[in-house]
């Protein structure tokens, strides 16, 4: 590794001292290091901060301190240039984070050594077709979900695979997630845990009006549509669950596995069930 970008989520405690270190030490072992612009101003370097999209092409690797919603919005803007990332988990669960504060420097020296693989994770691509025409397109790595408004008692949806009928669905919404976002919304919803290389598409309805309405394992060459039927209420696609775009009644959301990958530098040699026993700790009882 010569040149590792640092991304930095400032809301998550005092973090600042520890970056700093991080960054002297590097520097000592002659790698370079590039900062997104909320890392650069943390650091009191904010002349040398750019857009996180922008670090990709000029680093062998994009570092992130925070939890899994920074790793997530950092994936989507760095997944393009193929550039790995990997995680400093500074959240509570950490599902994607590699490593945590304990094992910093152990790690970076792993890291640094070129003792490291490379995993790649399947990403999702949403369109949105208004009156036949696309008005929204956006990837994301966990789930695109479609789902209701506050003030909106139910919404009524329906939902075809490869341009086949599935049904018609009431309830709060629906999510398609890839194999990654299976233990986020998804498993909160009641959908099944997939392991990660394991590439298929997971459609989880969410409070669903009708008990026969259950999760879906697809192929991942299948394309989901997502037709909003006539309502009063505030429908919105969301990605990641980052803010999202509203719908209008007739409006067809397609969700279909992405052209681009997500890749991760995987140091540890933990699993991805020991990773569950760690995360999920009410299983270690049964």
């Amino acid at each position: 590794m010569n040149t590792i970008g640092l991304v930095v989520n400032s809301n998550k405690g005092n973090v600042a001292g520890a970056v700093g270190k991080l960054v002297d030490w590097l520097q000592e072992r002659q790698v370079k290091v590039l900062f997104n612009e909320e890392s650069a101003a943390l650091l009191g370097r904010p002349a040398a901060g750019m857009p996180t999209r922008e670090l990709g092409p000029k680093c062998d690797c994009i570092m992130v301190w925070g939890g899994d919603g920074t790793l997530l919005n950092c994936a989507r803007q760095v997944a393009p240039s193929g550039t790995p990332i990997f995680g400093v988990n500074l959240g509570r669960l950490g599902f994607l984070t590699e490593i945590d504060i304990p094992d910093l420097t152990e790690k970076m020296q792993a890291l640094i050594a070129g003792q490291y693989t490379i995993k790649e994770r399947m990403m999702l691509e949403a369109a949105v077709l208004r009156d036949g025409q696309p008005v929204y397109n956006s990837i994301c790595l966990n789930d695109a979900v479609v789902a209701k408004g506050a003030f909106l008692k139910m919404l009524h949806l329906n939902l075809q695979v490869d341009g086949e009928l599935v049904g018609r669905f009431a309830g709060d919404g629906v999510i398609v997630s890839s194999p990654t976002g299976s233990t986020a919304y998804s498993l909160s919803a009641g959908g099944p845990i997939i392991t990660p290389e394991v590439n298929v598409l997971l459609i989880t309805p969410i409070c669903p009006h009708s008990l026969a309405n259950r999760p879906i394992v697809i192929s991942p060459e299948s394309q989901v549509e997502i037709e909003v039927l006539p309502t009063e209420g505030q429908v919105m696609l969301s990605m990641d669950g980052q803010p999202g775009f509203t719908l209008n009644n007739g409006d067809r959301v397609l969700v279909k596995k992405a052209p681009i990958k997500a890749r991760f530098v995987k140091i540890s040699q933990t699993s991805f069930y020991q990773v569950l026993r760690e995360k999920l700790k009410e299983w270690q009882g049964c």
